[in-house]
């Protein structure tokens, strides 16, 4: 007596291989899938923002350009809005009868000694604007007046009446700015410094629950 054949059964010797391939490649699949290989989302990542205590201009893109030109050069971006506020109210195209120019009203020699080449390029002014208020304040330790007085007069005149100069233009001048920003003087940090003193970087915040 012949039994019958099922040609498709002789395939079954190869069912364990089959089974144990199957069962290594979801194991695979499921570590490389799980969490432990998954991309890390950080819950201290940041997204850089401008502190709110920081004035505004009226235009977001400014407000950026003076807040980073602060933060390369160590220069608290609040002061350089006291700055821009008294010198053109933020007006990029103004211009004064003495020739300064734009933002932060640059004298076309101030301009060119800190390689801004178009005083009505928004970034350039500001930059170049930014760098001559680092250069004042190193140069006078700090004092806030005397920064100003030398950023309105010139450095020249802070040094031969050995402060303010008795010129009324340039004592409202940096009294109001002063006023202004609330402060007499500025540290002299390194830029990485003087973003953590400014508050320029935002602190991840921690989980005390």
């Amino acid at each position: 007596m012949k039994f019958p054949r099922f040609p498709h059964l002789r395939s079954a010797k190869f069912a364990p291989i089959a089974i144990s391939f199957l069962f290594f490649l979801t194991n695979l699949t499921g570590l490389y899938f799980s969490p432990v290989l998954a991309p890390v989302v950080s819950a201290a990542t940041q997204i850089e923002a401008i502190p709110a205590d920081i004035p505004q201009s009226g235009d977001c893109d400014l407000d950026w350009i003076i807040f980073h030109a602060g933060a390369r050069e160590g220069v608290d971006p609040r002061f350089i809005h006291a700055v821009i506020q008294q010198e053109s109210n933020y007006d990029p195209k103004a211009l004064s009868p003495a020739g300064a120019r734009g933002l932060m009203q640059l004298m076309p020699g101030t301009a060119k000694r800190f390689d801004c080449h178009d005083t009505k390029d928004e970034a350039c002014n500001v930059e170049a604007g930014t760098k001559y208020l680092a250069w004042l304040l190193k140069r006078f330790n700090g004092d806030v007046k005397l920064v100003l007085a030398a950023y309105n007069a010139g450095e020249g005149a802070v040094d031969k009446y050995q402060g303010v100069p008795p010129y009324p233009e340039t004592q409202n001048y940096v009294n109001k700015i002063v006023a202004n920003y609330g402060k007499l003087y500025h540290p002299i940090l390194e830029p990485a410094d003087a973003k953590i003193a400014f508050g320029l970087i935002n602190q991840p915040q921690t989980n005390t629950d």
